[in-house]
């Protein structure tokens, strides 16, 4: 079934790219990346450009939860819901499950403007985002931007080794990177953008999410 929703959204979406602004999908084969976190945040960023839907394909309706417990800018819908919403949108964001099957991977990639693979830099995630990258090649699918999150404080040169060996495999990634903060924690419990969360994280962290904005859109 959730084949199949997918391949369905994919034909619903994918006549919308390039004429209501962007359609971000998020995916990865590992869960704990801050893959919803990464989701919401853009689609708060997109929502400051225009009006933005947040589609929740993922079977533990994170988002959804996030957005039930307190006050976001933007529209939550599930994945059924969303052919029927997205055209009343200018941008459209699409959190999915961990682990996507090669039939998911393939509709994600071809239904939308920018497919992000968000991924700590431990071995484990990395493990698991070189098995996306290397399905993504076999499909001839281009459209792809890795994401480092959760990135550990200095000294720790966890997220530099990451980004280099990245870099090293030609795989295409963000400039900016997302650091480790308890704030995010917060602002899920609270069911705010972590620029609403009184921290004294707040501001960098949501700073860091501008910055991933501005190239996505770049």
């Amino acid at each position: 079934m959730r084949n199949t929703n997918f391949r369905y959204l994919k034909g619903k979406l994918a006549a919308f790219i390039g004429v209501y602004g962007v359609i971000i999908t998020l995916a990865s084969f590992k869960g704990g990346v801050a893959k919803t976190t990464s989701a919401i945040h853009i689609a708060c960023f997109l929502s400051q450009k225009g009006s933005t839907l947040l589609v929740d394909g993922d079977p533990n309706h994170s988002a959804t939860g996030w957005a039930k417990r307190g006050a976001l800018p933007f529209k939550v819908v599930d994945l059924l819901q969303a052919p029927m919403h997205s055209r009343n949108y200018d941008h459209v964001v699409i959190d999915t499950a961990a682990r996507p099957s090669f039939e998911d991977l393939e509709a994600l990639a071809d239904g939308c403007n920018l497919l992000i693979l968000p991924t700590t830099p431990d071995a484990l995630a990395m493990d698991a985002l070189l098995q996306t990258v290397g399905t993504l090649k076999s499909l001839g699918s281009s459209r792809y931007r890795v994401l480092l999150t959760i990135i550990p404080p200095a000294p720790r040169l966890t997220g530099q080794q990451a980004r280099e060996a990245l870099e090293a495999e030609g795989i295409p990634l963000f400039e900016q990177g997302i650091r480790r903060f308890a704030v995010y924690e917060k602002a899920a419990l609270e069911g705010l953008p972590v620029y609403q969360v009184k921290d004294r994280s707040s501001k960098i962290a949501w700073r860091e999410y501008q910055e991933v904005g501005k190239e996505i859109l770049s």
